[in-house]
């Protein structure tokens, strides 16, 4: 069987390079790791780094001790949100503490019609908003007011419209608005 000078020469170009591949391989490694010696500037500035480390590490315990009081100052703070799973359940919670307060005046205070909301307050609060009707005299309105704002969650009135109707016994018709910080979960986030 005889070659054709295409393939004798693609031959001889693998076996050359087949022997220059094994050579490259197989030669033997002089570029051993040598270890040198510290000198006395490495030294010092190995000696400034701990000295730096330990004062960095020293700090900890007081920085920790401030996380923790930070930590149960916002636990403190924070008890006046509306614990609520979703944003619904929390302006229920809001209409209920209307009810309540409005159910404590003799003679009681229906809420006749309800609007809700929740928006962003900040990076991590929300807002839930409850908007009520109801009718009532101007006493029933200053006492439900201060049972609001004696509650321990984080009420606020964000808005108050009062309209006097022509009745004999003095009766009000009052729109507002009861507004609680929330966690920012319950906020819905912006659909695409």
């Amino acid at each position: 069987m005889r070659l054709s000078p295409f393939y004798r020469r693609s031959l001889a170009f693998f076996a050359v390079s087949l022997i220059l591949g094994l050579i490259i391989r197989l030669w033997p490694d002089d570029t051993r790791q040598t270890v040198v010696a510290p000198t006395a500037e490495t030294l010092a500035a190995a000696e400034r780094r701990l000295a730096h480390a330990r004062e960095v590490a020293a700090t900890v315990p007081g920085k920790e001790e401030i996380l923790k009081r930070a930590q149960a100052e916002l636990a403190l703070r924070e008890k006046g949100l509306l614990a609520a799973d979703t944003a619904p359940q929390a302006q229920a919670q809001l209409v209920q503490i209307l009810r309540a307060v409005g159910g404590a005046e003799s003679p009681a205070v229906d809420i006749r019609s309800e609007s809700f909301g929740v928006s962003a307050l900040s990076g991590d609060y929300g807002v839930a908003s409850a908007g009520v009707l109801f009718e009532c005299r101007i006493d029933q309105l200053v006492n439900m007011l201060a049972a609001i704002t004696a509650r321990p969650e984080l009420l606020s009135i964000a808005d108050l419209h009062i309209n006097s109707t022509a009745n004999k016994d003095k009766r009000i018709t009052v729109r507002l608005t009861l507004s609680a910080v929330v966690p920012r979960k319950l906020v819905p986030g912006r659909r695409a």
